[in-house]
């Protein structure tokens, strides 16, 4: 049972004599009954089992208070303070379904939700978090993430509700609420002005003690006017300790109420001696003080929290805001007309104008035959983009040319924006194996460190007692490792962030640290190392007709046929008004434009006609003809992507070999190998034997899978590494690993070296870290490292990493 130790005001006193009353609500207590809850160092007797409940989490949220200083009679209590009915009425407002609607996905039973938590500084923090959510029945999932400060947690709705996960949270000291986009900037600038009024307290008080230490290094100075420097240094020191070393003190004090450690127990055990120390020296007039060090080291350890911050912010609010660039405002078509609407209130269904300029407030589909959008913010593409009728245009893209109407098909939650920051958020909260590796070497080092501290203190009070002291502070303060817990989720941060500005989203962050490894990169054909779109590669016409009136009867005839291959005559020319049209399936189309009967479609359907033809374009494989002569040839297909050739290229030079999956022939499979390089194709492939080959590949070295095509779903599953595009079938985006929004495979390309520059940063962060703690360490417990030198260094180890880790935010397009 909690306690808490305080001394009693008088009117306890009285109530704790009273032994037939309930300490809670003081009411009788029932004869026979006894149960009692620790309050205040006693045991108080309860009078029933909910006055114990409510009791007991008073206690446990650090509420004494309320029973201290309450003078009320009986009958005229409140039964619960009113800082923890305000928690629970504010807690159990996010279980309505309206307001869960905004932040809270929903898959049947299982709910995810992202909260955003305060208070959080590093790995011990996530460790803490993470372990009480677990014990909260009905919980599926957590993934605290320290570098973000948030939280992803799946319950189960029937077994626990989200106030419940929020209470849990409460209950080890951390405030959690729903994470939304629009708040980001609020929380930061928040903790960013709390961060430096308390640099200001710090930093005009170690200037001042400083100035005071540099009088006391005279040797010439009388005893009364160093006595009377020690007070004044302890006077700007005090509330250094007080209000500027708040947040590493409750830090730690959570950490040990929890039984585990973090950075900041021996921070705050530094900080706390030392000032124990001087205050003791001051009042009995022995000894030395280290007002100058106390203040010092909390100015820079502050420094290095408040740009270490900055870097967080700057490395997760790039997706983050562009929730921010969403209209509130948007308009909807009623009976009536069109009225402005709330965008949080539009449905799937509802049809919506947009004006020029505007930003799509939602994903929808253009009921205009076209329209121009940019959508820089969602695929780093700076041109505009072509849209026609029918086709979806998606949330954050502005409108460029036109007004616009937009049927919804998605809207808050459900939108390809909001996805794009689920998927970045989902890869922060990933951990890689050298993130698990950073978390727990942590944990280890700041026992090691205490356990290392403890036995510099012995062996020093044995050979010179008046150093032991400063030398152990300096072990304290130079062996924190906070520059080794950054290492890595900096890294990660600035990474991801660096892929998301050009395009390319992360979903398993542990990619980055497997692709530099991959030796065999598998690709499908149709709409990976092509468009995945039919169009019109080469053409031919008879020069005894005008091209647009041949253009204008092959549009006209192609209008008739739902054919893949047709779409791109549909798109050539203003159709032709034709009669008496007749579809072939596996054929063609024939019909009568201006008294004249044509045919277009395939060799054989057109030799049908003209049995003696052939093909002038070699290529050639849809065809315009009258009964008399061939009028058109066409060679239609699936066009090879810009950068294909490029990118195959430049892996192949990597030393990674390429290989061709499709189910596509073997003809049009090596015709389109040929064009890029690649040696080795396989086609003519079920889904199965993708999966067969991928497997085979793997007993051989990892390998990374590209595709996009519904039958790609069980091979990327199965693969090391897996990317497809914003194009690809759904089962395709939800098997991946990685995709690229922009469409061009030069994403692969960047994925690669994004993944490299990562890699060497982490080593370069680790090896600084480690070898900075090796180097120090030493020099500290042999006492040629004091405990002000200690402090810039461990300070500037800090800054060295997270510097480094900065440098992956930079070229991000």
């Amino acid at each position: 049972m909690s306690q808490v130790d305080v001394s009693m005001s008088k009117p306890e006193a009285t109530l704790a004599n009273e032994k037939e009353a309930c300490f809670h609500c003081q009411q009788p207590v029932p004869a026979g009954f006894s149960l009692h809850v620790e309050v205040l160092g006693h045991a108080r007797p309860m009078c029933c089992y909910g006055c114990h409940s409510v009791a007991t989490t008073i206690v446990e949220q650090g509420l004494t208070h309320f029973y201290k200083y309450r003078e009320t009679k009986p009958g005229e209590l409140p039964l619960i303070p009113e800082e923890l009915a305000n928690l629970e009425d504010d807690l159990v407002r996010y279980d309505d379904p309206d307001i869960q609607r905004e932040f809270v996905a929903a898959n049947a039973n299982i709910q995810t939700a992202t909260l955003a938590i305060e208070g959080m500084t590093c790995a011990a923090c996530a460790w803490l978090i993470e372990r009480q959510l677990h014990h909260l029945n009905g919980v599926k999932k957590v993934v605290v993430n320290a570098s973000t400060e948030r939280v992803q947690v799946s319950w189960d709705a029937e077994s626990t509700r989200l106030s419940q996960v929020l209470r849990a949270i409460h209950q080890v000291g951390y405030k959690a609420l729903p994470f939304q986009q629009a708040d980001l900037e609020a929380s930061y600038d928040r903790k960013r002005r709390g961060y430096i009024r308390r640099l200001g307290v710090a930093g005009i008080a170690s200037m001042q003690t400083m100035m005071v230490a540099f009088g006391l290094y005279f040797d010439d100075i009388d005893d009364t006017t160093r006595l009377y420097f020690w007070w004044v240094s302890l006077l700007f020191t005090a509330p250094v300790i007080v209000y500027s070393c708040q947040p590493f003190f409750a830090n730690a004090i959570r950490a040990l109420k929890a039984r585990t450690l973090n950075m900041d127990v021996p921070v705050a055990l530094a900080m706390v001696i030392a000032f124990i120390a001087s205050f003791y020296a001051t009042v009995t007039d022995t000894g030395d003080v280290y007002y100058e060090c106390v203040t010092m080291f909390a100015f820079f350890l502050l420094a290095g929290r408040f740009l270490e911050m900055q870097a967080r912010h700057k490395a997760v609010a790039n997706a983050a805001n562009l929730m921010k660039l969403i209209p509130a405002i948007a308009e909807r078509q009623t009976t009536d007309g069109w009225e402005q609407v709330m965008v949080k209130y539009l449905e799937t269904g509802d049809v919506i104008r947009v004006r020029p300029g505007d930003t799509i407030p939602v994903d929808g589909e253009l009921l205009d035959a076209n329209a121009w959008c940019d959508e820089a913010l969602l695929t780093g593409e700076s041109r505009p983009v072509a849209k026609s009728q029918f086709e979806t245009l998606y949330a954050g893209s502005i409108n460029q040319d036109h007004p616009i109407t937009l049927r919804i098909v998605a809207t808050r939650q459900d939108t390809l924006l909001a996805g794009i920051i689920a998927l970045q958020d989902s890869a922060l909260e990933a951990k890689p194996k050298f993130v698990r590796f950073a978390d727990v070497v942590s944990r280890y080092f700041v026992a090691a460190t205490l356990i290392i501290s403890t036995l510099t203190l012995v062996s020093w009070y044995f050979i010179d007692p008046s150093k032991a002291f400063w030398v152990t502070l300096a072990v304290l303060v130079a062996t924190c490792p906070c520059a080794l817990s950054l290492a890595a989720p900096t890294a990660m941060s600035g990474a991801i962030s660096r892929l998301n500005r050009a395009g390319i989203l992360m979903k398993q962050s542990a990619l980055l640290e497997s692709l530099p490894k991959i030796k065999t990169l598998c690709v499908d054909k149709t709409g990976t190392l092509t468009k995945g779109k039919f169009s019109i590669i080469r053409s031919q016409y008879n020069s005894d007709h005008e091209e647009l009136l041949l253009m204008k009867i092959a549009a006209g005839l192609e209008s008739y046929s739902e054919h893949p291959l047709a779409r791109p005559f549909q798109r050539l020319a203003k159709a032709a008004d034709v009669t008496n049209a007749r579809n072939i399936p596996g054929s063609g189309i024939s019909g009568v434009v201006d008294g004249t009967e044509y045919r277009i479609g395939s060799l054989s359907f057109i030799k049908q006609w003209h049995p003696e033809f052939k093909n002038a374009l070699a290529p050639a494989n849809v065809f315009l003809a009258s009964k008399d002569k061939i009028l058109a040839e066409w060679q239609v297909d699936d066009e090879i992507r810009d950068d294909a050739e490029e990118t195959i290229a430049w892996y192949k030079s990597r030393g990674v070999e390429v290989i061709m999956l499709t189910g596509d022939s073997n003809l049009r499979a090596h015709t389109l190998a040929q064009q890029l390089g690649i040696t080795d194709i396989r086609a003519q492939l079920k889904p199965e034997d993708k999966l067969k080959a991928v497997r085979k590949l793997q007993e051989i070295s990892p390998v990374l899978m590209v595709g996009d095509g519904l039958n790609d779903g069980p091979v990327l599953a199965a693969a090391n590494g897996s990317v497809t595009f914003s194009s690809g079938s759904d089962l395709a985006k939800s098997s991946s690993d990685v995709v690229i929004l922009t469409g061009k495979l030069a994403g692969l390309r960047r994925l690669y070296e994004t993944s490299l520059l990562t890699r060497n940063v982490i080593r370069q962060n680790f090896t600084w870290a480690i070898g900075y703690n090796l180097v120090i360490l030493p020099l500290a417990v042999t006492g040629q490292v004091g405990p002000l030198w200690a402090m810039l260094g461990m300070s500037m180890s800090s800054l060295i990493v997270m510097t480094n880790s900065l440098r992956l935010m930079r070229n991000a397009r």
